[in-house]
Parts: structure tokens; C-alpha cells; sequence
């Protein structure tokens, strides 16, 4: 697998060697031993996956301590944007953000690190994402921003009035006035 850095530190794009030939292909999504070698060591105890339909836009979310989650997401069917913002007080990327297309076609994977909050669009008709999380879900430590927070800017490439939310997510604060944040110099792992 190849790691691809990004303009935040900790925030990297894995690209898996793909094996081709007049059968099809075959990859290596995940490795255990590689990844501590080229990202950082973590255990993910937990995957998910969801499918979503063209303009949903779930995000974006995050998980507080002592329940804070790294997750590693793919795009196994059709094609998102993902999304991961720098929560992080102190850090000097803080409310910066780093937009990736991962889709079926290009097997990319995004690694967002404990103190990043999370989100994807859909930009294909549907898409089935999936993510490996290092901590288990905990409903009672959930955090969130806005999606739409115009200091942060993100553009979801959705025409605004066609982005489907849950109701959850069209609730949630602005960086600047949410209530709980990460503590850049605070240990994460």
C-alpha cells in the first residue's frame, strides 16, 4: 500500500496495490502489520457500513473521550466525497479540512485520526461506504458540527438545495460555538 500524505499532519490517503489481470483484480484493503508500520498503531475493533442515495450528506460527526474513534473509510460502491475537519484546539490546522473523492474506481482509503470530525456526500446515483473505527460506538459521547459552517467553507459538490440530511445533522452548532472540542496537545491514543 501506498500512504499519501496530506496538508494536516495525521490525516493520510492510503492507495492499495491492485493486482490485475483477464480475471479482474484483486487487493489487499487491509493489513494489520503494514498499516502500524506506514500510518501508526491502532486496533480497530468495530466496522461499519452504510448506503446512501445521490446528495445525502451525513456528517459531520465525532466521538468524545474516552469514546473518541479513528476511523478508516473506503467507498466500496459508487463514489463520495469524504470529509475530515481539524477539532482540535490549539493545533495549526485547527478548522482546516481535507476533501477526498474515494470511490469504487479508485480504491482509495482516508485515515482520519481521534480529534477529526467526519462526513461524506454522495456524488454517484448510490454508494455503499464502509469504515473501520478503533473504539466502539458510544451514542452518549457523540459530537458534531455543522456541515454547512461557513468559516470552515467545505464545498460538498451538491447543489445546496438537493443535499439530503437526517434531521440530526441539520441540527448540529458551528465550529466557533460548539460546546466540546479536542485538545491538540491532549494524547489521543
Amino acid at each position: 500500500m501506498e500512504v499519501i500524505k496530506t496538508k494536516i499532519e495525521g490525516l493520510v490517503i492510503i492507495e492499495p496495490k491492485i493486482f490485475k489481470d483477464d480475471r479482474g483484480y484483486f487487493y489487499e484493503s487491509f493489513s494489520q502489520r503494514e498499516f502500524e508500520e506506514k500510518v501508526c498503531k491502532t486496533t480497530f475493533v468495530q466496522d461499519n457500513q452504510s448506503q446512501s442515495s445521490y446528495g445525502v450528506l451525513r456528517g459531520l460527526h465525532f466521538q468524545k473521550p474516552p469514546h473518541a474513534q479513528s476511523k478508516l473509510v473506503r467507498c466500496i460502491q459508487g463514489k463520495v466525497l469524504d470529509v475530515a475537519v481539524d477539532i482540535r484546539q490549539g493545533s495549526p490546522t485547527f478548522g482546516q479540512y481535507v476533501a477526498v473523492e474515494l470511490s469504487a474506481e479508485n480504491n482509495r482509503q482516508l485515515f482520519v485520526p481521534r480529534g477529526f470530525a467526519h462526513g461524506f456526500s454522495v456524488l454517484s446515483e448510490t454508494a455503499v461506504f464502509q469504515y473501520k473505527c478503533d473504539n466502539y460506538y458510544a451514542p452518549q459521547h457523540e459530537g458534531a458540527i455543522a456541515w454547512n459552517d461557513p468559516a470552515i467553507g467545505i464545498d460538498w459538490q451538491l447543489p445546496i438545495d438537493g443535499v439530503v440530511l437526517s434531521e440530526k445533522d441539520q441540527q448540529h452548532p458551528n465550529l466557533a460555538d460548539a460546546e466540546w472540542l479536542f485538545d491538540y496537545n491532549e494524547k489521543l491514543y
